[in-house]
């Protein structure tokens, strides 16, 4: 028999239930319909919770969090919980009220997004690209940004493990599928889409970094689509693109695909480097996008008397900074020049990116330093719908 002041309860736990947000998808479960029922007992309260899909991989989160929201109200040990899966329709509601009324397979970043794009590249391999692309998305993402990643290094993908997104054999974590929505994993603040999350290990328990994926032009390009039509990043303030090294296939196809994308070319400090790199900055004007500054990686290391090693050498992020700026309106700045860091590498290889593992070390900072700058730009609105009607 019901308590005599069910109602009051059954509303208070429903409130707050609202606290209650799904991993996944990074919204309250009361928005997203999850919560089926709510009723009062004289023991207490049951909630019943509707999953996005069976199996999901964070019922145990939700269960637990939904349990300590009830309990919050009725008290420790007085709340059941009841987990069940949406029907198809519930699905179908669920993912139409996700897109908010965008047509399903659409490209929300495309002309007229409002989500600043940032493509960071670099002109040849190994010069840390995908290093500072990681870091500087969690440096963003702590400054209260909404933050997605997208991983388009598809020979040479690195962000899971960069970001601590794979288990103890080096496997990818796999997104979670709601019909034909994708929804990425999350790493500190971050969503994050790799196609190192869809590929097998090439043995039971073997690394899935290990699987090379050898692929031509259109299936990058069709790769590089669906990662920005099919995954559902949520309402983003940036968006951030760890593009391959080089002025290949992919860095075409984004500039098709995301033709407002600002643009961050990182280089090394060595002067040989500054020709290969503004290469890269011009490929991507050449698509219509704004190359917005250049990050110099691997610059001197801090000896313990004070002193600089130049190990590669000074001057190239200068250089790469001033080549790109001849000719255009907006000058292109060396945003910062990020040292050698024993820190950075050991946060790379550990899955914890320095910011976040170790923000005082000198190349933590400079990558702050360059996260405040990308934060800080005032947003150019040229080619954006507005949406406003003059009456």
């Amino acid at each position: 028999m019901p308590r005599p002041d069910a109602g009051g309860i059954e509303r208070a736990v429903r409130a707050a239930l609202e606290g209650v947000i799904d991993p996944e998808i990074r919204r309250p479960i009361t928005e997203l319909d999850m919560v089926e029922r709510v009723t009062a007992t004289d023991a207490g309260v049951e909630v019943g919770v509707r999953l996005t899909i069976v199996g999901c991989p964070a019922s145990d989160r939700i269960e637990r969090d939904v349990r300590a929201a009830a309990e919050q109200v009725v008290g420790a040990g007085n709340a059941v919980v009841e987990l069940g899966v949406m029907t198809p329709e519930q699905r179908a509601a669920l993912t139409e009220r996700l897109r908010g009324g965008r047509a399903a397979r659409g490209n929300p970043f495309g002309p007229g997004t409002l989500t600043r794009v940032i493509a960071v590249t670099s002109g040849k391999g190994g010069v840390g690209k995908s290093t500072l692309t990681a870091n500087l998305a969690v440096a963003l993402a702590a400054r209260g940004l909404s933050v997605g990643l997208v991983d388009a290094d598809v020979h040479g993908f690195s962000i899971p493990g960069l970001l601590g997104l794979v288990d103890e054999h080096g496997t990818a974590a796999r997104p979670t599928r709601v019909d034909d929505m994708i929804l990425p994993p999350v790493a500190y603040g971050v969503k994050v889409i790799s196609i190192g999350m869809f590929v097998e290990p090439t043995e039971p328990g073997g690394r899935g970094s290990s699987v090379a994926v050898a692929w031509r032009g259109p299936m990058l390009h069709r790769t590089l689509q669906q990662f920005l039509t099919d995954v559902y990043f949520g309402d983003l303030d940036v968006l951030l693109v760890d593009l391959p090294p080089g002025t290949g296939d992919v860095a075409i196809s984004l500039g098709q695909l995301l033709p407002n994308a600002d643009v961050v070319v990182v280089t090394t400090p060595q002067p040989a480097a500054a020709d290969v790199a503004e290469r890269s900055g011009l490929v991507a004007r050449q698509t219509g996008q704004r190359v917005v500054g250049v990050i110099e990686n691997m610059a001197g290391f801090a000896q313990p008397d004070g002193s600089l090693l130049d190990l590669f050498g000074t001057g190239g992020g200068a250089e790469v900074a001033r080549r790109l700026s001849e000719g255009v309106d907006e000058p292109v700045p060396l945003v910062a020049a990020v040292p050698l860091s024993v820190a950075l590498r050991r946060g790379g290889d550990e899955g914890r990116p320095v910011v976040v593992a170790e923000p005082d070390d000198p190349a933590a900072r400079a990558i702050e330093q360059a996260a405040a700058f990308l934060a800080g730009r005032p947003r150019s609105l040229a080619g954006r719908r507005l949406d406003v009607s003059v009456r």
